[in-house]
């Protein structure tokens, strides 16, 4: 059986999108008040837009699925997207709507596992290209082994990340819909193929990035390792929080430097 299960999906024209959810919305009276945000940053880490508001003050602007905060300064350009529960589908979901409420910039900020052995938690790693090995993308898509991230996105985030004073690197990740069916086969075809981080949403926004001609990439901060084809976790979360701060506040400064 092929997939999707639809021969040739991707070339076919939608039933409806996201511009009628979008519409539903305003005729409801349910759009968030940051209805025309011109950059977006999707945060995985749920605290932390509320936990760092005083460094980078928002407001809540509402629920799409999750909390959306709006950025006080600049007023009205810069939304942030968090608890929504991550994965491909839900992340396009809301990246869609995002695409038809004019959204001109998406970056993801996420954590995930480490494939490489010279990386360990906290490293942070920008995300030039991800592997589809999640569903999302092949409704929107024809079939293929990766789905590429925006190149001039990719070198803002890292400028902005080294400019905050860390270190970063650039790379593939795995994005993948099943994180308990990792195997050891898979991942050491990936480690000898480079990659170097496996997650859950890098290849669906960036499917809907390329489908609607909007910039977008993503950042993962290493959190637990399969690098020696088992899974070892960190005894402290300090350094993966401070990356996950230090990201936040870099993916701030870029969007609105755009």
């Amino acid at each position: 059986m092929s997939f999707p299960i639809y021969p040739d999906k991707h070339k076919l024209q939608e039933l409806y999108g996201a511009r009628e959810i979008v519409g539903y919305r305003k005729q409801i009276g349910r759009m968030p008040s940051l209805s025309v945000p011109e950059g977006v940053l999707f945060c995985l880490e749920r605290g932390l837009p509320w936990r760092l508001r005083w460094r980078f003050p928002v407001t809540r602007a509402g629920g799409m699925n999750g909390d959306l905060y709006a950025l006080k300064k600049p007023k009205d350009k810069i939304g942030i997207m968090t608890g929504f529960g991550g994965g491909s589908p839900m992340t396009v979901e809301l990246a869609e709507e995002f695409a038809a409420m004019g959204v001109k910039s998406m970056i993801l900020m996420t954590w995930g596992g480490i494939l490489q052995s010279d990386l360990k938690p906290g490293d942070i790693v920008v995300i030039d290209k991800a592997i589809r090995d999640e569903g999302t993308s092949y409704h929107y898509l024809p079939p293929a082994k990766y789905v590429e991230a925006n190149t001039e996105l990719v070198d803002q985030l890292i400028a902005a990340i080294k400019a905050r004073g860390r270190a970063c690197s650039r790379g593939t990740t795995w994005t993948t819909d099943a994180p308990f069916r990792e195997t050891v086969e898979e991942i050491r075809q990936y480690q000898s193929e480079g990659v170097k981080t496996v997650e859950m949403e890098s290849a669906g926004l960036f499917t809907v990035g390329q489908v609607r001609n909007i910039p977008t990439v993503s950042v993962v901060i290493g959190m637990d390792s399969l690098a020696e084809l088992r899974w070892q976790v960190p005894e402290r979360l300090n350094e993966i929080l401070r990356s996950l701060e230090l990201v936040y506040a870099a993916a701030l400064d870029v969007l609105k430097n755009r």
